[in-house]
């Protein structure tokens, strides 16, 4: 189904470790936001999906989000890599440090352990495709969050274009979710039905 190209879609080169800044960013890993959680809505929900043209979409932009999510991932490794004790103790990333050392482990930024229940697949193309353009949104805002509090551009520049991945992608779920409303009828279950609206 998928052929791996060993890069990134987007370069990161991080110079400077920073443990506070990883902390924060951390959430587009395994927070109620981030790539995982988008990548495994995604690849959940296509199988349900009714229409081809949504089918497609949503195996294209899971994948993507996997690639994201190394994206996210090589941000926070670089961030955290060869740090000392002290720079560990000074910076709170000790609390982390004592359960994972610096390897990577998806939680959102207020440490809150990753759970599948911060995504949902519910089989119906209206609620999922609603709940994908939702999940777009919160995960641009989210990035746009990162982006107010650090100001270094070689953590600035991938988190970016990753802000700029959620808009297409939010674009992309309002087309899909367009063309589903428009080859509706009243015997399509995901729509105006009467025999659900009986008194």
């Amino acid at each position: 189904m998928w052929i791996y190209e060993k890069r990134l879609q987007y370069p990161v080169n991080i110079t400077q470790t920073n443990a506070k800044l990883a902390q924060i960013i951390i959430s587009q890993f395994g927070g109620p936001d981030g790539e995982l959680a988008a990548s495994q809505r995604y690849l959940s929900q296509r199988y349900t999906m009714p229409d081809k043209v949504a089918k497609g979409l949503l195996t294209d932009i899971g994948s993507e989000e996997l690639n994201h999510m190394e994206i996210v991932c090589a941000v926070i490794y670089q961030l955290t890599r060869n740090l000392s004790i002290e720079e560990i103790k000074a910076s709170g990333f000790d609390k982390y440090y004592v359960d994972h050392t610096t390897a990577l482990w998806p939680q959102a930024a207020g440490g809150v352990p990753f759970n599948a229940c911060q995504f949902q697949s519910k089989g119906d193309a209206i609620t999922d495709l609603t709940e994908d353009l939702a999940a777009e949104q919160k995960a641009r805002t989210t990035y746009d969050n990162i982006l107010r509090l650090i100001d270094d551009p070689e953590i600035c520049d991938p988190i970016r274009f990753l802000r700029a991945r959620e808009i297409v992608h939010f674009q992309r779920f309002g087309e899909a979710l367009r063309h589903i409303q428009e080859s509706l009828d009243s015997n399509n279950f995901y729509a105006f039905n009467p025999e659900f609206d009986r008194p």
